[in-house]
C-alpha cells in the first residue's frame, strides 16, 4: 500500500501598496524583480486580479474573512470600530489549516483587529505569532517592541530573520531574546507537520520608506541603487493639475500631505519604492533558497499578493481607495511545485480577486471550503484550460477620512463603472449601508479596451447610454447580493 501523499506545505506573501506595474515582469521600466518574474515563470500568474476594498485594513479583513467588505463590515477599524469576529476567525485559512494539523505562522504587519481589542484569538491560536500593529517603519524595533530581538534592523530582512527562525529547528537564539511579552506566542515549526505562514510586508507603503538605507546594517542597495534613473520613471500627463474629478468629489488639497508630491519629490518616492520592492524580490530569493536547502521546496505552495495598488498622480491623486485601476490592480501570483509542466509560467486573464486566495489555498490543501466564504477557488484556472468564471466583480470604498468619498464600482472584462457618493453627511461615519435615498453625485464610464488608463468618461456620452444604464444595474445588483442577509 503506497504511502499517503504528505500535506503541502503554504507560504502566503503580502506586501503593501505594490501596484501592479511594480515588476520586471509587468514593464516597470527600473525595478528589477528576477525572482519574482521566476516564481512566476515556474507558477501561474494572473493578470486580472483585483482587491475590492483598496486600503489596508479592509483588504486583510477581505483575506481574512473571504469575504467583501459590505459582508464582513470590518472596515478601517478607526471609523468602523468592528472586528473580524471570532467565528470568521475560526473560518480563515490559516485557522482551517491549524484544525486540520498545521502549524501555523503569523509574521510582520498586521492592520486588523481580531475578535477584541488585543487580538487574543490570534495569540492563542497561531503558533509563531510575531506581528506588529499598523505601521511597521522602515526599521521596525524603532516603533514596535516585538521587534526588538531582530539582529536585521531592516524591515525585509528582519521579517527573513523571524521566519527562519520559524522554519529550521534548533535555532534557539531568537527565542531566547524575543521581548518577555511575547514569548508565550512564539512556537518553532513542528517538523512532524505541514506549516502555513502568512508573511505580511509593510513595503513599499510611504509609511515604511522614510530612514530606508540610513544606517551601517542596511544592504547598501537601499540606499544606491537605480541611482540615476528616475527620469525612466513617466510622469501622469499634465501632473500635478491633471485631477480629473470634481471638486464636490475630492480636491489634491483634501489628500494626506504625504500624497501631494512635486515631479522632483514623487521621482524621488519611485526610487525609492523601487529599491523596496527589489528588496521584496529579494526576500523571495531567499525564501525559495532556504526551503531548498531544508528539503521543503519540493512540497511547498507559495502564493504572492499585495493588499492594494496606489497611484502616483494618475488623475491628478496620490493614495489609494479612489477604485482607478492604479488602486485596485495588483499583482497575483501562485505558485506549486506539483502543478502540471504545461500550466507553469502560464497567465490567465480571467477576473480574480483576493477573496479568491483563501479558497484556494483550501482546496490545494485537500480541505473543504466554508460557505461563508464569498471568494471561489482559482484551482480550476491552475490548468491552462477554458473554465467558467465571474464575468465582472464588485468594487467599492467605504472609507470615510482623509477626505475620500465612498464608491462602488463594477469592473468588467471590457467596462468599468464607478459612482460617488456626496461627502456632506457622511465624514469619519461609517456607512455600508449608504444614506437611505442617496443617489450618486457623480458617475464614471470606462472603455478599458481601448482607454485603460482611464481617461475618457464616457457616462455622459449617449452612445453609451445603454451600456451605462446595463452598468448602473448591475452595480445594485451586486450590491445587494454581497449585502448581509
Amino acid at each position: 500500500m503506497a504511502a499517503p501523499t504528505p500535506k503541502p506545505n503554504v507560504i502566503f506573501i503580502l506586501s503593501d501598496d505594490q501596484r501592479y506595474d511594480s515588476l520586471s515582469l509587468t514593464g516597470n521600466p527600473v525595478t528589477q524583480t528576477p525572482h519574482i518574474d521566476r516564481l512566476a515563470k515556474q507558477g501561474v500568474f494572473f493578470k486580472n486580479a483585483f482587491v475590492t476594498s483598496p486600503i489596508c485594513g479592509p483588504s486583510r479583513a477581505n483575506l481574512f474573512t473571504a469575504q467583501w467588505e459590505r459582508t464582513n463590515r470590518v472596515g478601517f477599524t478607526s471609523v468602523s470600530k468592528n472586528f473580524v469576529s471570532e467565528k470568521a476567525f475560526g473560518n480563515s485559512f490559516l485557522m482551517q489549516l491549524k484544525e486540520a494539523g498545521y502549524s501555523t505562522a503569523f509574521i510582520g504587519k498586521h492592520h486588523t483587529k481580531i475578535a477584541d481589542r488585543s487580538n487574543t484569538q490570534l495569540k492563542q491560536n497561531i503558533d509563531f505569532c510575531y506581528y506588529g500593529e499598523g505601521h511597521l517603519g522602515f526599521h521596525p524595533a524603532d516603533k514596535k517592541k516585538t521587534f526588538s530581538n531582530l539582529t536585521n534592523k531592516s524591515q525585509i530582512e528582519g521579517l527573513f530573520e523571524a521566519f527562519e527562525a520559524y522554519l529550521k529547528p534548533g535555532d534557539d537564539s531568537f527565542y531566547e531574546n524575543a521581548h518577555a511579552s511575547i514569548k508565550k506566542q512564539l512556537k518553532p515549526r513542528d517538523p512532524n507537520k505541514p506549516f502555513c505562514a502568512w508573511i505580511n510586508f509593510n513595503l513599499p507603503h510611504q509609511a515604511s520608506l522614510g530612514g530606508m538605507g540610513t544606517r551601517p546594517g542596511d544592504p547598501k542597495f537601499y540606499s544606491t541603487l537605480y541611482q540615476g534613473e528616475q527620469n525612466k520613471f513617466a510622469m501622469p500627463a499634465g501632473y500635478p493639475g491633471n485631477l480629473s474629478l470634481p471638486k464636490d468629489v475630492i480636491t489634491r488639497e483634501e489628500q494626506p500631505g504625504y500624497y501631494r508630491f512635486s515631479e522632483a519629490s514623487l521621482k524621488r518616492s519611485l526610487l525609492k519604492t523601487s529599491r523596496a520592492v527589489y528588496g521584496i524580490d529579494q526576500f523571495v530569493g531567499n525564501l525559495r533558497a532556504v526551503l531548498e536547502k531544508l528539503g521543503l521546496a519540493e512540497n511547498t505552495i507559495i502564493v504572492f499578493f499585495s493588499d492594494n495598488g496606489l497611484l502616483y498622480g494618475e488623475h491628478g491623486l496620490g493614495g489609494k481607495t479612489m477604485l482607478y485601476e492604479e488602486s485596485v490592480h495588483v499583482p497575483l501570483i501562485v505558485y506549486s511545485p506539483h502543478l502540471a509542466a504545461e500550466n507553469r509560467g502560464s497567465q490567465r486573464a480571467e477576473l480574480v480577486v483576493g477573496q479568491d486566495i483563501p479558497a484556494t489555498l483550501l482546496e490545494m490543501c485537500g480541505l473543504s471550503i466554508p460557505e461563508t466564504y464569498q471568494g471561489q477557488s482559482m484551482v480550476p484556472l491552475l490548468g491552462n484550460k477554458k473554465v467558467g468564471w465571474r464575468e465582472d466583480i464588485f468594487l467599492e470604498n467605504l472609507f470615510t477620512d482623509q477626505g475620500y468619498p465612498r464608491q462602488d464600482a463594477v469592473r468588467g472584462e471590457r467596462f468599468k463603472y464607478i459612482r460617488y457618493y456626496s461627502k456632506e453627511n457622511d465624514r469619519n461615519k461609517y456607512l455600508p449601508d449608504g444614506i437611505e435615498g442617496e443617489q450618486p453625485i457623480y458617475e464614471e464610464l470606462f472603455d478599458l479596451a481601448n482607454d485603460p488608463k482611464e481617461q475618457r468618461n464616457l457616462a455622459n456620452n449617449p452612445e453609451y447610454e445603454t451600456v451605462l444604464k446595463k452598468h448602473r444595474a448591475r452595480c445594485k445588483q451586486l450590491k445587494q447580493e454581497l449585502s448581509p442577509k
